[in-house]
């Protein structure tokens, strides 16, 4: 009798087992109980997006000032960099996209813009191994609004969306000794200098033919990108490309360089200073005769808002 009372109780949990997975494919089936699917893997997308967006801004006042100076002075600079990567096994496809404007007003120089670019880089390539690939480049660059220079105060029109524009399209090989660096070079590469406007394009300033809105060069092209975190909240962003024209004075190599340092102050405050670079030897506007190209440098240096996307 006792055996037969263990036998129940150790037998019991078994039945009562199979009777509970019994009832819950009857729910199942009978659609009363909705089965758990698992959560789709995220861990690996193919795309990768994201950006930064920065608003700085900077004013200056003064009232009897002894050492001189403007009365008033407000300027504000205006920053967003997007950028979207694709990888699928050996194949990537890189994207980038900066838009940048800054305006200034003062009561001795008036209204006049202090900063304007458009520049989209795409690259697409194949890894041959994990720091070297193969592959294509493809760059367009220019400017929203109308720009003038100011040579002895005189206000000049010098440039306009897409006067200048530069297109460019390379094959070369990328290489990345580690991953804040990326150097691409490319021995065969075709740009074009777009000039829409007729009056730049009749001066030939920025390298076209006179009478004419387009101009082809085949050259040599170098780009160093490198992004690093230096230390905790100070990042340093860098771009050097240089383009030796072929057809024409190989050795005046065009070099356009941008430099940012950001530091983050607090999680959407931010200090910024960018310094660019830029020399093209076919943009003829400078000197007495304003038929002259000169190294061109660009310093700018605010505090504001940061946001990150």
């Amino acid at each position: 009798m006792r055996f037969a009372k263990l036998s129940v109780l150790f037998l019991l949990p078994l039945f009562t087992n199979a009777q509970d997975k019994a009832i819950k494919i009857l729910q199942l089936e009978s659609g009363t109980v909705t089965p758990k699917v698992p959560a789709p893997d995220t861990s690996k997308k193919a795309w990768k997006t994201g950006g930064l967006y920065r608003l700085n801004l900077g004013q200056g006042s003064l009232s009897n000032w002894a050492a001189g100076g403007d009365e008033f002075s407000i300027n504000v600079n205006t920053t967003l960099n997007l950028y979207a990567s694709h990888k699928k096994r050996k194949f990537n496809w890189d994207n980038s996209l900066d838009l940048v404007f800054g305006f200034l007003k003062t009561t001795s120089l008036g209204s006049r813009k202090n900063d304007d670019r458009i520049d989209l880089v795409s690259k697409y390539s194949y890894s041959i191994n994990k720091k070297t690939t193969v592959g294509s480049l493809f760059n367009f660059r220019t400017q929203f609004f109308t720009g003038y220079s100011y040579p002895n105060k005189v206000k000049v029109y010098s440039s306009n969306f897409l006067s200048p524009g530069y297109v460019l399209t390379s094959l070369g090989v990328d290489y990345k000794p580690q991953k804040e660096l990326s150097l691409f070079a490319s021995p065969l590469t075709s740009r074009w200098v777009i000039v829409t406007n007729d009056s730049l394009a009749s001066k030939a300033s920025y390298g076209v033919d006179t009478g004419k809105n387009v101009i082809n060069q085949l050259g040599a092209f170098a780009t160093v990108n490198y992004q690093k975190e230096l230390v905790k909240n100070l990042t340093y962003r860098s771009r050097l490309d240089m383009f030796s024209n072929y057809k024409k004075n190989p050795w005046n190599v065009d070099v356009y360089m941008t430099n940012v340092l950001a530091i983050k102050v607090f999680k959407m405050l931010s200090f910024n200073w960018s310094f660019d670079v830029i020399y093209d030897d076919d943009t003829r506007i400078f000197g007495d005769e304003k038929n002259s190209p000169a190294l061109q440098l660009k310093s700018i240096v605010g505090a504001g808002f940061q946001l990150k996307i």
